[in-house]
């Protein structure tokens, strides 16, 4: 993870030219204001530097302000969509260490560090989501573009997942092309066209995209099921937590007009609770 530690690094060196390179005029931008953290969220978007850019929106999400309500559901998107990317590379390295039994605790290693990453942004998605309840606007905002990244995970991951050991250079490359996909297939499914990238990204031409509360608390609804599977018995097992997200994940659905799609998740989570419940 050296490289992702590098890349914040110096993002935290472009940060501190936003006061200059950022600004809507000849005035700079304030250091540590809202608009300086905004122009922040977009500058490392479009480097692709995920982590710097919840890092921004994190800073918005403490006080309301202009920008709260549009970088919420930003940050809800990111965080789920990583977590998901790291939840799936971790299962891949435990699908590898079955396969590669005379290696298997390297890959376990691995399994273990990413499943550590996808705890925290599930935390911290969990956090967000509960301010982003206290807006009851019909629409949600999403003012940010289409992320960049292809919707297939990358083919080497098959490989890892195989028994297949690859050096650190290509599994630093695959986890970063795995979260881009993770975050394009999030942002697909907040907008209410799961795996439909064409549709999303014609959603997402609007300036700036809206989509229906709706539509959006299905896909979160989603998400939070999603996670709560972070924390069962084969995996962090942590059954409080499991029943933390799934709970939370049947409130949200509470709050959505019934439909075949919230009826079929419904009946997901109880499965959920009830394997947490039975084990």
């Amino acid at each position: 993870m050296k490289a992702v530690t590098i890349i914040s690094i110096l993002a935290v060196v472009i940060g501190g030219l936003l006061m200059t390179s950022c600004s809507g005029g000849s005035e700079a931008v304030k250091v540590g204001t809202p608009a300086f953290y905004w122009a922040g969220a977009k500058e490392t978007y479009a480097a692709g530097d995920y982590v710097k850019t919840i890092e921004h929106l994190e800073n918005l999400a403490k006080t309301q302000n202009e920008y709260t309500s549009r970088a919420l559901p930003w940050h809800l998107i990111l965080t789920s969509g990583m977590a998901r990317g790291y939840m799936e590379l971790a299962d891949n390295f435990e699908y590898g260490a079955r396969a590669n039994r005379a290696n298997a605790a390297a890959f376990r290693r691995q399994m273990t560090a990413f499943r550590a990453y996808a705890n925290t942004l599930a935390l911290q998605f969990a956090h967000i989501y509960q301010e982003f309840l206290k807006n009851q606007d019909p629409h949600v905002v999403l003012d940010f573009p289409f992320p960049q990244g292809s919707p297939l995970p990358p083919p080497q991951l098959s490989k890892i997942g195989g028994g297949e050991m690859l050096s650190p250079a290509i599994v630093e490359d695959v986890r970063r092309a795995h979260l881009r996909t993770s975050v394009v297939l999030e942002a697909c499914r907040a907008v209410g066209a799961p795996d439909d990238v064409a549709k999303s990204q014609d959603i997402f031409k609007a300036t700036p995209a809206q989509v229906p509360r709706e539509v959006f608390l299905l896909a979160m609804a989603d998400s939070l099921h999603e996670h709560a599977k972070l924390y069962t018995r084969t995996k962090l097992d942590q059954p409080a937590r499991v029943e933390l997200f799934a709970t939370q994940s049947l409130e949200t659905l509470k709050q959505i007009p019934s439909s075949k799609e919230t009826k079929a998740l419904a009946d997901k989570i109880q499965k959920t609770l009830k394997s947490v419940k039975s084990s």
